[in-house]
């Protein structure tokens, strides 16, 4: 076991651990860490606690909290992104290289360059490596990433109004399923379920568990039911009022609570 914190570092919002050596540090402080690839700059996520460490957990390790210096410098690096992204796009069609390039990140010390892409094929980057660092006098990094950390790293405006989710608060993305749709009855349009990455949207699993709760409480549809009007079946379910619509003859319908219908004994 260590203690660590949990820190955020680069536009991808990549989440590592690193240890906190003497420093008291609180949810969102900036912090240079010292990592595998280098400096970097980030934010903490999390605070002290005990982590079990395995061989696929690699520590960083804290340096300092960010100071005035720091933050002049990262506005620094920020300019130094943008240089360099015309010269990656140049080399990307210069090379005639099948990718999609979503955003280039210096680490602090920018001893190395981070760019990362969408790709529907195999890359060979090797002479486009050497040729990109030769020109930047740095080590550069492919990374590939789906396109729902696409969406995470651009952002934009949800079919809600608001900005994405996984731009603004989302930690982690969780599965998200057709059947989740079908459990809160949204129409199985698969064009209105999907946000700009064109996955299923994220908020479809936000309350799943609580339609997956609800549906617990009563029988599946189709059912004969019991009700205090007498038996019927159960023809239509509104979770958020968590009532049901029986019917009893033809064009003979009635709404009652959940607790108010018991399923049938065969």
């Amino acid at each position: 076991m260590a203690l660590v914190v949990g820190v955020i570092v680069r536009k991808i919002k990549e989440r590592i651990y690193a240890k906190p050596k003497h420093l008291q540090l609180s949810l969102n402080d900036k912090v240079i860490v010292e990592t595998e690839h280098g400096v970097e700059f980030g934010y903490v996520f999390e605070t002290e606690k005990e982590l079990e460490i395995t061989k696929d957990i690699k520590l960083a390790e804290i340096v300092r909290k960010a100071n005035d210096h720091d933050l002049k410098r990262l506005q620094n690096n920020e300019n130094k992104n943008q240089q360099a992204l015309g010269l990656v796009l140049k080399k990307v069609k210069e090379f005639k290289l099948d990718l999609k390039l979503t955003t280039i990140n210096y680490t602090f010390d920018r001893t190395k360059l981070f760019i990362y892409y969408t790709s529907e094929s195999r890359v060979d980057f090797r002479e486009f490596i050497k040729d990109l660092g030769h020109a930047l006098k740095t080590r550069i990094q492919m990374v590939q990433i789906g396109v729902r950390d696409e969406a995470k790293i651009i952002g934009g405006i949800s079919t809600c109004g608001q900005q994405l989710c996984c731009k603004t608060f989302l930690k982690e993305f969780s599965s998200v399923t057709i059947d989740m749709a079908k459990d809160q009855q949204l129409s199985l349009n698969t064009s209105k379920l999907s946000g700009l990455c064109g996955r299923l949207m994220c908020c479809l699993a936000y309350e799943n568990d609580t339609y997956v709760c609800l549906r617990k409480k009563i029988p599946e549809m189709g059912s004969i039911v019991s009700t205090p009007m007498g038996k019927g079946t159960l023809k239509e379910i509104n979770f958020i009022k968590e009532t049901v619509n029986v019917e009893f003859s033809e064009n003979n319908t009635k709404w009652f609570n959940f607790s108010q219908v018991v399923k049938q004994k065969k």
